[in-house]
Order: structure tokens, then C-alpha cells, then sequence
């Protein structure tokens, strides 16, 4: 909860600071682009001052690898989520996700993948919106994998592993050209009959 000053007005926590610029830069760059996006402009969108923003995040490129960082915190909670209520049952958690995938895809404002969007903006392989993107890529496929390979066994779960994860990106990135439907929901549909081949015929 925000302290009051001796002014009487009320201070935000770190905390709670580093939560609105993250919410701002997430809204901003999402809808707009990285590059279409000034600091003048999300510091007043913002609401704090310059010298608080700049003092948690120095640099652009430093608040882009956070915002990123911070999404990918928040995609893995919910798959863990989605592990914890399925467990010992990959199937299902499987399905899940994609229908999460699916759900995401369809939502009002949706533009395509977060992190795909703004590491193209970046030709250094070393950016940090390239470094948050690909550690994101690389944790989601192995997360897809681990399910995968509870599912099939080794050979045939590794395979599927990688074939959900080209098929969820491919979905995210038609549907951001060419909306939800056709082959994005073609490439859903691809995937969960993937999972479900390996079911034996339970759901």
C-alpha cells in the first residue's frame, strides 16, 4: 500500500513504481512498436517523474528487456498453473495451453507475438529484447518437450515437443496478418490432434 509523505500525499513503493512503468511500456510497445514509442512520451504516460523512471531503468533498451522479462515470468506462472492442475496427466495440460494459445490470439488489440514483435525491431543478436525472446522461446520448448515426453516417451515426445512449438508460433504469427481464423485455427487444430494421437483415444 502507498506510504503518505509529510506533505500528506500519498509515495508508491518500488514496487508499485516499477509495476506502472512496466504496465506502460507493455501497453505502448505492444500497441505501437519499440521504435514508435519515446521515453518522454511513456515517462508522461507514466504519471512519475523522469528521474524516478530513468532511476529504475536507465536505458530504453534496459526497460524493453524488463517489460519482455516480465511477460515471460508471467506466461510460465500460468503454465505451471495449468501443470499443477493436470499433473501426471500431459494430455490435458497440453490441450490447455493450446487453447490458452487460441484464446490469447482472439483477444481484442492482439497484434501478434510480444516478443517476436519487438526483437525484429533489433539487428543486435545481443539486445536485450533479443536475449529476453530467445530465453523465452528456449524455456517454452522445453516446457512443451517435458510434457511432450511424458506423453510419447523420449524420441516420439521430443519430436512433438518441437512441432507444438512451431505450430503455437506460426499461429501468432498468421493470426497477427490474417486474423484467428483459417490457418492459424488450422495449425491449433494440427497440434491438438498431434496430442491426441498419443492419447490412445482419451482426451
Amino acid at each position: 500500500m502507498p506510504s503518505k509523505t509529510a506533505t500528506g500525499a500519498f509515495r508508491r513503493s518500488r514496487e508499485e513504481r516499477e509495476a506502472v512503468i512496466l504496465d506502460t511500456a507493455q501497453d505502448l510497445f505492444y500497441a505501437r512498436g519499440v521504435h514508435e514509442v519515446g521515453m518522454d512520451e511513456l515517462v508522461a504516460a507514466t504519471g512519475l517523474g523522469k528521474a524516478t523512471v530513468y532511476r529504475l531503468y536507465p536505458t530504453k533498451d534496459a526497460l524493453v528487456g524488463a517489460y519482455l522479462q516480465r511477460l515471460a515470468t508471467t506466461i510460465f506462472a500460468e503454465i505451471d498453473a495449468v501443470q499443477e492442475r493436470h499433473a501426471g496427466a500431459a494430455a490435458p495440460a497440453l490441450l490447455e495451453i493450446l487453447d490458452a494459445v487460441e484464446h490469447d490470439i482472439r483477444r481484442p488489440g492482439f497484434r501478434g507475438c510480444a516478443f517476436n514483435n519487438a526483437s525484429i525491431e533489433f539487428d543486435d543478436r545481443d539486445h536485450p529484447a533479443r536475449a529476453a525472446a530467445r530465453s523465452y522461446r528456449d524455456l517454452l520448448d522445453t516446457r512443451l518437450r517435458g510434457l511432450s515426453v511424458e506423453l510419447a516417451g523420449r524420441a516420439a515426445g521430443e519430436a512433438l515437443g518441437d512441432q507444438l512449438a512451431v505450430l503455437i508460433d506460426g499461429a501468432y504469427t498468421n493470426a497477427a496478418h490474417l486474423g484467428p481464423d483459417g490457418p492459424a485455427a488450422a495449425g491449433l487444430g494440427l497440434a491438438r490432434e498431434l496430442v491426441q494421437s498419443h492419447t490412445g483415444g482419451r482426451s
